[in-house]
């Protein structure tokens, strides 16, 4: 697993291995990045379905709820395809973006 640190944003990175082995080892190094804003770029996995990303649904809602944000970053499954609660985007760009967003929402009080 690969941390690319950005300020108060951590882009997290995948070894080639099985989506359970990635999800298990990020839950194991969660406390290394759990200050900052989460970026899970999901692109070296070469099959993603709706039920793949709903495996980070405990993970992002427990850190957002600490008023940080969980994005994950796939072109394989849409935002239409997930539920609500999961901030999913196509591009790192978008993620970073999303992220600006919710701190100026979050610095107003939104």
């Amino acid at each position: 697993m690969i941390f690319d640190k950005d300020g108060t944003t951590t882009i997290v990175f995948q070894e080639n291995i099985e989506l359970p082995v990635f999800l298990e080892n990020l839950k194991n190094s969660y406390s290394k990045i759990n200050v900052d804003n989460i970026i899970v770029n999901l692109f070296s996995f070469d099959t993603l379905t709706a039920d793949d990303i709903l495996e980070f649904l405990e993970l992002s809602n427990a850190h957002r709820a600490t008023n940080k944000s969980f994005i994950l970053v796939t072109e394989k499954v849409t935002y239409d395809e997930v539920p609500d609660e999961i901030n999913l985007v196509p591009t790192i760009q978008e993620a970073k973006d999303l992220i600006e967003m919710e701190e100026i929402e979050r610095d107003l009080g939104l």
